[in-house]
């Protein structure tokens, strides 16, 4: 697998595409709703996806597009640190809420309102934003290791 040159597209396309789709999981299968800084962490895998099948689509294009997915899911890690350290209370957070399509008081009122500042739910006492970004930070390094020795070959 690591001679191969589909390692880190395909490691740039799985890896995102499995944490996107946890969150979706998450969301819909299990009922935990995502605060504003969740849908944060979900936009750089979305864009990694994208790129991810650019790199597949175009060969010769193939390693400026999984160093940019790479970059865009070290992104997403980087915005789960900053969730995780607002839920164990190390900084503040965002102070505003929001809604999504809400368009009268009863709408507002029928959306679940969801602190970025609490843990909905943790594994091995670690929160999803801290599972994102252990999980978006090892990724990028490991697609940022994949493209670095298959040049240096």
């Amino acid at each position: 697998m690591l001679k191969s040159r589909l390692a880190a597209p395909l490691v740039a396309f799985a890896a995102p595409l499995l944490l996107y789709g946890g969150a979706l999981v998450s969301q819909y299968g299990f009922g935990l709703h995502p605060c504003e800084m969740c849908y944060w962490q979900r936009w750089p895998h979305g864009a990694a996806i994208l790129l991810a099948i650019g790199a597949f689509i175009s060969p010769a294009r193939a390693r400026p597009l999984v160093l940019l997915a790479a970059l865009a899911i070290l992104i997403s890690g980087a915005i789960g640190v900053y969730h995780a350290g607002v839920e164990i209370g190390w900084w503040e957070g965002i102070t505003v809420c929001t809604t999504n399509t809400a368009t009268s008081l009863e709408d507002i009122l029928k959306v679940p309102l969801v602190r970025c500042d609490q843990v909905q739910w943790a594994f091995l006492g670690l929160s999803l934003a801290a599972w994102n970004a252990i999980l978006s930070i090892g990724g990028a390094a490991a697609i940022f290791f994949l493209a670095a020795w298959k040049s240096g070959r």
